[in-house]
């Protein structure tokens, strides 16, 4: 019986594949050795799913693996014309990082609310100013991006009181359509994107929808970076034209250490982390190995990438 090819695009740590021993064979590639094992290659998992190298080395000569699945919520790092015109199934790691991107949005919305960086700064300067902080309960938010992240979202601002609207690429039930987003937008004390990253969503946070916003209004961003132009968010920081922002993710990552992201008031920088809890990576090995049982066995994959629209579909 003839094994079929695992090929694995690396990251540190490696995923724990224990549970496959026997029935696969397991090959590994970086970014320069890629190319030339995808044709050999029946399933590849792209463990390190903060590289390019797929969209890079897919439209190379020879077959192509029947299955792609990424470590990750989004496929744009991935998905390139050839790809997504071929017959290849892909599957993303969609369930692994709702709750906890959820908890730590909720976390940046309380600390905003409650002041909490100010309160840190002034500790440190051994500085005792009594200031109000804001009731979070009763505020508003618009959270833009209706999928498993976003409605995770939704429901833990709920839970703290938070009224909360839920914007996606269509109307229906629960959801907003694009064309109430602007008016949501200018009610709405916290907006949180979590969009993918698709044409229709790049760039859609700019100079006119910080505008549209409240000069009391917070943003978060724990999408993708390029949901935002982040020249326009700084000068509506700087202008204050909204009260301030916090961004998990960026157009280009890791943050360069000159960007003047980092010391731009008002603004929290985190490095990409916010659904990344003790134990994730464990999870994300072990639901490629539950997807693969099911690869193994011929039945429907979950998680399915609509390669044209670039998420998930029917959330």
């Amino acid at each position: 019986m003839t094994l079929p090819t695992l090929l694995v695009l690396d990251a540190d740590p490696p995923p724990r594949l224990g549970r496959l021993t026997g029935r696969v064979r397991v090959e590994h590639a970086d970014a320069s050795t890629l190319a030339g094992r995808l044709p050999s290659a029946d399933v590849l998992l792209v463990w390190d799913f903060t590289s390019h190298a797929v969209r890079e080395a897919w439209p190379g000569e020879g077959p192509r693996p029947r299955w792609v699945h990424t470590a990750s919520a989004g496929v744009d790092h991935l998905l390139c014309p050839e790809l997504a015109a071929s017959d290849t199934v892909v599957t993303n790691a969609r369930g692994v990082f709702d709750q906890p991107i959820a908890e730590y949005v909720a976390a940046l919305v309380l600390a905003f609310a409650k002041d909490l960086p100010r309160t840190l700064e002034l500790q440190r300067e051994r500085t005792w100013r009594h200031r109000e902080s804001r009731r979070l309960a009763g505020t508003r938010a618009c959270v833009v991006g209706s999928g498993p992240i976003g409605r995770a979202i939704a429901r833990t601002l709920d839970a703290l009181g938070v009224t909360t609207a839920l914007v996606g690429r269509a109307a229906r039930d629960g959801v907003h359509g694009p064309e109430d987003l602007d008016r949501l937008l200018a009610r709405a004390d916290w907006v949180v994107a979590a969009a993918p990253l698709t044409d229709g969503t790049r760039g859609m946070f700019d100079a006119r929808r910080f505008a549209v916003m409240q000069p009391s209004a917070y943003f978060v961003n724990v999408g993708r970076g390029q949901l935002v132009v982040e020249e326009a968010l700084v000068r509506a920081l700087r202008e204050r034209v909204i009260a301030g922002a916090a961004l998990d993710v960026f157009a280009s990552e890791p943050l360069p250490g000159d960007s003047p992201l980092w010391e731009e008031p008002g603004l929290v920088v985190s490095p990409h982390m916010s659904g990344d809890t003790v134990g994730w990576r464990d999870e994300l090995g072990a639901q490629f190995v539950e997807l693969f049982e099911l690869w193994e066995a011929g039945r429907p994959l979950v998680n399915v990438v609509d390669k044209q629209r670039g998420y998930v579909p029917g959330h």
